[in-house]
């Protein structure tokens, strides 16, 4: 199988250079009010307007209106949204734009829980309490071939070179998120950290199938 990565909480062009460079699928950029990553739609749209056209242009919200999220996206040239809040399936369903659903996993978690948003893909990320996402985290990545069941699986929190291996082998995913384990300060990506990801996600997906 191949598994797909998305690198999230870019702020940087050269970073997102380097990461296309290293064969990075997906580009997240953050709209979260408080988020020591969180960038402004225009200095996004710089980033995302200097990237060739096949690769995804991911907004990350959380709790937001869906105005404000169309609007956003459309002023950075954005083709996908990451809804990180708790916001309810009925919403979800009015946004005008491609969109899939994070959930934090927690001991009350319930796989069967992601049929609810009727979307393609669910983001599993770990639970820490008073935090939406963005903690370094890991969870039982287990959870993941549970909810591969009803959906595609992106799983998140606390990935890096060292992990991510046994984070695909545990969940099978569909695709891996990464953003503090290959940084070298908030919002500030290591090239060195990164190639080493990669190469970690390509060894762990060439297992998967053997």
């Amino acid at each position: 199988m191949s598994v797909r990565v998305k690198l999230c909480g870019l702020t940087r062009l050269e970073d997102a250079l380097v990461a296309l460079e290293l064969g990075v699928d997906a580009f997240g950029f953050n709209f979260v009010e408080g988020s020591p990553r969180r960038i402004a739609a225009d200095r996004a749209r710089d980033i995302c307007a200097a990237l060739p056209p096949f690769v995804a242009r991911v907004g990350v919200f959380a709790d937001e209106l869906p105005a404000v999220m169309e609007a956003t996206a459309l002023l950075a040239g954005l083709n996908c949204l990451q809804l990180h809040g708790d916001e309810p399936p009925e919403m979800c369903q009015t946004i005008a734009f491609p969109w899939y659903k994070a959930y934090r996993v927690g001991p009350d978690f319930r796989p069967e829980s992601v049929r609810l948003y009727r979307c393609g893909a669910s983001l599993l990320d770990a639970r820490v309490q008073g935090k939406r996402g963005g903690t370094g985290t890991t969870f039982d990545w287990s959870v993941g071939r549970q909810v591969s069941a009803y959906s595609r699986v992106i799983v998140a929190g606390g990935l890096t070179p060292d992990n991510v291996g046994d984070a695909i082998a545990a969940a099978r995913p569909y695709a891996v998120d990464v953003n503090s384990g290959v940084e070298s300060a908030p919002g500030r990506k290591d090239r060195r950290l990164l190639a080493e990801f990669m190469k970690s996600v390509r060894r762990a997906a060439q297992e998967q199938r053997v």
